[in-house]
């Protein structure tokens, strides 16, 4: 499994996997190995060794996302697994830019909500995508304009294929 994990502003890349003969957990650190093995105590505590220190980590969920605490202090945490579509998180130039709106599972585009070169609101939603008689709203990932809507309507698409690019 891998995790980009960022605590406190500071990005790490962090590769697990499960030595089932050793029981334990082998971990890389941005490529480094380190030695530990993690239990949870508690559902939201963790009991880590880390090189032969012990720590309870305990995390907490707050409305702006994660805070996690070690001993007596508290850090701001996010977590996302960087192969999800779903967990990839905006990022400081995310308004830079053309953005391209991804279908997010095979489907068909039912309808646009709006046209080429129209101006779009953050969250505001542009295509309209069925996948098992469900209807998905494609939203705007910011303020713009959209350049180029990729597919007609009526086309069948698959995950990740460019419906829209947005300005």
């Amino acid at each position: 499994m891998i995790y980009d994990v960022t605590i406190d502003g500071n990005s790490y890349r962090l590769d697990l996997t499960l030595d089932r003969a050793a029981g334990r957990w082998r971990c890389l650190v941005d490529g480094r190995e380190v030695e530990m093995n993690a239990l949870l105590a508690q559902p939201d505590v963790l009991s880590i060794l880390i090189e032969g220190k012990a720590w309870q980590i305990r995390r907490e969920r707050l409305a702006s996302g994660w805070r996690i605490w070690v001993g007596d202090h508290s850090y701001a945490a996010e977590v996302s697994d960087p192969r999800s579509l779903r967990s990839r998180k905006t990022r400081g130039d995310a308004d830079k830019g053309p953005r391209h709106l991804l279908a997010p599972m095979p489907g068909k585009v039912v309808r646009f909500l709006v046209g080429e070169n129209s101006p779009v609101e953050a969250g505001q939603g542009v295509v309209v995508v069925e996948a098992m008689k469900m209807q998905n709203e494609i939203k705007s990932p910011k303020k713009g304009i959209v350049l180029k809507l990729s597919v007609s309507q009526g086309a069948a698409v698959n995950a990740g294929d460019v419906l829209a690019i947005v300005e």
